[in-house]
């Protein structure tokens, strides 16, 4: 792109576990790529969606939620999101409707006063809340942080999606298209895949596997005439017990993530996909930094 007008940016998309981060970013983008749960805790690398029109390109980074970290993988994903902070044109802080403030929230506010760029709070999960509870709560905020914009939306519903994207560019600088229009994700098919193993894990198994999975690509080929395409991943879990959940009798809760997770892969890769899931104990895997590595959490990326 070689007009002068031309706009983009980097937005990070920030905030508690659980408020919505991923649902909106997949409303924008229009493709799943980045993983949905209702379990907290579930995006770990910088997912980044590519907004392209013919004005302007805008990338979000959907940062691993902000919290108090428990663990060395909590502050691999803490340093993660903090870094993301400072390299942005524009920060999104995104809090929940439906929960209001909370104790985290406080936390990423101390962050934000840390930083120089501009913050605006997006309101998710309004179409859940009564009007007036949200007057309440933009009042709440405002008296905390001087907010550039606060903009309500239902990232589900796509309420008011399209008034905070026009927002958004008015606060890019002018610069190149950074991407192809039809890109819409810089992470590698790979990634994107054993993400979408992951969330079938965590999505069939609910309370019983925590966070305590990991998934790795071993093989991905096209094969024949190039329609066909042979995965093999294994799922990391971090106890035998849990191999046995993933596993499930007779093989059948392995079956469904696998099933479920060929039809979002080949959505994606837009051929016909064989797909074959292992189950391996790596034992407390989440504190074993040369693991971490292993399983692409790479702190030198960032």
């Amino acid at each position: 792109m070689s007009n002068e007008n031309y706009k983009s940016g980097f937005v990070s998309i920030i905030g508690r576990p659980n408020v919505g981060k991923s649902t909106f970013l997949n409303k924008v983008i229009g493709q799943k790529i980045a993983i949905m749960s209702d379990k907290p805790q579930t995006t770990r690398n910088k997912i980044q969606g590519v907004y392209t029109t013919d004005h302007s390109q805008i990338i979000f980074i959907d940062t691993p939620g902000i919290h108090k970290p428990k663990h060395k993988l909590g502050d691999f994903m803490m340093k993660v999101a903090q870094n993301t902070l400072n390299e942005v044109d524009l920060i999104l802080f995104m809090i929940n409707a439906v929960e209001g403030f909370g104790k985290g929230d406080q936390f990423i506010i101390e962050r934000l006063k840390q930083t120089n760029q501009p913050v605006f709070l997006v309101i998710n999960k309004i179409d859940q809340v009564h009007p007036d509870e949200l007057i309440t709560l933009i009042d709440q905020y405002k008296g905390m942080y001087p907010f550039k914009e606060i903009i309500p939306i239902s990232a589900l519903e796509g309420n008011n999606v399209t008034t905070l994207l026009e927002q958004i560019e008015k606060y890019m600088p002018n610069g190149p298209q950074y991407y192809p229009a039809d890109q819409v994700t810089d992470h590698p098919e790979r990634f994107i895949i054993t993400e979408l193993i992951r969330e079938k894990v965590l999505h069939l198994t609910r309370e019983e596997i925590p966070h305590s999975i990991a998934v790795v690509m071993d093989s991905l080929e096209r094969r024949g005439d190039g329609n066909t395409v042979y995965i093999a991943a294994t799922i990391i879990v971090e106890r035998d017990s849990q191999k046995g959940i993933v596993i499930g009798k007779q093989g059948k809760m392995l079956k469904e993530v696998g099933r479920l997770a060929r039809i979002d892969i080949e959505a994606l890769l837009g051929s016909k996909v064989f797909l074959e899931l292992w189950v391996k104990v790596q034992k407390d895997w989440r504190n074993r930094l040369n693991q971490l590595r292993d399983f692409g959490f790479r702190e030198d990326e960032y």
